[in-house]
């Protein structure tokens, strides 16, 4: 009998949740950014050998909520943790002993699957605090997702948790999303590494056409702003910085569909976004009801 399963993903923004999903898919699914609340939705990674199945759910990080889209952000990482079979409760090393999930996540009650607490960059600490935190700890395991140090080992770990099942998807997917989708994260991956700390929270894309047809795919995409000063900073001089973006982006969208890629980018302003539930809806995040935690 195969093995099967959800294995949510879940812990504080920039304790390297992304940087993990890709390293056990083995190809760039996931936005890496310096920048906290990169991720903002469920992304779905599918790893598959001859007996198992790990179907990877990277979430935004957990946080405290401020406005309309960091709602919906919790929102998307409290459903990956109902769906879960086994939880990751991932953390930073070097920011000392993790609380526990139930505390992090503000849950009512500890979840029912296995949790895993481990902490991630252990490279960058040494055995003396290693042990400390194994200590307060107990059952804890460290890793380094950048430079992939015991990420096999927990892998076999996770499998050992897993469900008695079926393959849940076809064993070639490494995901359940879409090229669009990941064509709109590639775009704001480029648009955050050429940002300051100011305009990446307000900074939203939208593939407004995706064309696959012809050679090469035609893709129109809008960057959203929430003010005329944040779109100013985006053009940049003369436009240097968009066409900046828009190169970066057409090269990673290229290696992602195989091919010759056009990209046509265009930057709007679209005044308070993030706390629009409207706006939200059309960019895809979904808001928890007025009473869900």
């Amino acid at each position: 009998m195969t093995r099967a399963g959800i294995v949510t993903v879940v812990g504080k923004p920039n304790a390297g949740k992304s940087t993990f999903l890709n390293r056990v898919v083995g190809q760039k699914l996931s936005i890496v950014s310096p920048k906290p609340q990169s991720t903002r939705d469920r992304i779905v990674g599918i790893v598959s050998d001859a007996h198992s199945q790990i179907v990877l759910f990277d979430t935004p990080g957990l946080l405290e909520p401020r406005y309309a889209l960091q709602r919906a952000m919790r929102r998307a990482a409290l459903e990956a943790l109902h769906d879960a079979d086994v939880i990751v409760y991932l953390a930073d090393a070097t920011e000392g002993p993790a609380p526990s999930l139930v505390v992090a996540a503000r849950l009512e009650s500890p979840p029912a699957p296995d949790v895993v607490t481990v902490y991630n960059k252990s490279d960058r600490i040494d055995h003396e605090r290693e042990a400390e935190l194994a200590a307060t700890t107990p059952g804890a395991r460290f890793i380094s997702a950048l430079e992939g140090r015991g990420v096999d080992d927990l892998l076999r770990d996770l499998r050992s948790r897993l469900p008695e099942s079926p393959f849940l998807y076809d064993p070639e997917d490494v995901s359940t999303q879409t090229l669009r989708f990941f064509a709109t994260e590639l775009v704001r991956e480029c648009a955050l590494e050429q940002l300051e700390e100011e305009v990446p929270y307000s900074l939203a894309c939208e593939i407004e056409e995706f064309r696959e047809t012809g050679s090469p795919v035609y893709i129109r995409a809008v960057l959203y702003v929430e003010r005329e000063s944040q779109k100013r900073i985006l053009i940049g001089n003369r436009g240097t910085r968009v066409r900046e973006i828009g190169k970066c982006a057409r090269g990673k969208i290229e290696s992602l569909v195989g091919g010759a890629v056009y990209l046509d980018l265009w930057v709007k302003v679209l005044p308070n976004w993030r706390k629009n539930s409207r706006a939200l809806q059309r960019f895809g995040y979904r808001l928890p009801e007025e009473n869900a935690p």
